[in-house]
């Protein structure tokens, strides 16, 4: 599959390469991202500035991390999120990995760690009320995400997604969807694999409604997020 980035207006506009299923939804949910998108960033706008300096003043380093995730048709974006973890955040993973047994095995079957050593103290707030993720906005205009979709995995998650990974490739990941509002960390990966299935195989612009409305007490709440 290629990995280019396209502008929000080519992602809008081109068709995707011939043979290559296109993401579900088409033009209305395409629609629906845009303009929900930029008007959350107009509006959070004075959050976004409080954010970058909060990030910026907690240890001086980078405010923006990009991680590269698989998108729609296995095509690969750089993810963006407000920095929640240190600089040498991997070297720190790997040695703290390699002398917790019970860490390595949560990590090895989920991705994440309920107490993840990186986590910066602003970092842990940020992710604790989800607004770690709101850079991804912009992930959203460009064309690489969805309002409302699976999240964004790495090439090493989607072979936990097996025979359902198909389903994940149909769609763009999303920056909300039914596993964030249906307890997120506090529910397995296969169930979490179900969800995404679920969500591709029933779309509709209803139903994206209706979790972005769910999402904002899951966020509230803190429900399954570290």
């Amino acid at each position: 599959m290629k990995s280019a980035t396209r502008s929000a207006s080519t992602a809008f506009f081109i068709p995707q390469e011939t043979g290559a299923i296109r993401p579900i939804g088409g033009i209305s949910k395409r629609s629906f991202d845009i303009l929900i998108a930029i008007v959350a960033l107009i509006a959070l706008s004075p959050l976004f500035l409080l954010v970058m300096t909060l990030v910026k003043l907690s240890d001086g380093g980078s405010i923006f991390y990009g991680h590269r995730r698989i998108g729609h048709n296995g095509q690969t974006f750089k993810c963006l999120k407000f920095r929640t973890m240190m600089e040498n955040g991997d070297r720190v993973l790997q040695e703290f990995l390699k002398s917790n047994p019970a860490a390595y095995e949560e990590w090895r079957t989920t991705r994440k760690l309920q107490y993840d050593p990186r986590v910066t103290v602003v970092g842990s707030v940020l992710r604790k009320l989800s607004l770690d993720e709101l850079p991804q906005l912009i992930n959203i205009i460009r064309g690489e995400m969805s309002i409302v979709g699976p999240r964004p995995v790495v090439e090493d998650e989607l072979e936990l997604y097996d025979a359902a990974a198909e389903f994940y490739l149909r769609s763009r990941p999303g920056l909300t969807g039914l596993w964030q509002i249906s307890g997120r960390n506090d529910v397995s990966y296969a169930t979490r694999v179900a969800f995404d299935t679920h969500y591709v195989q029933n779309w509709s612009l209803l139903a994206d409604l209706v979790i972005v409305f769910k999402t904002i007490p899951a966020v509230c709440l803190s429900r399954g997020s570290y």
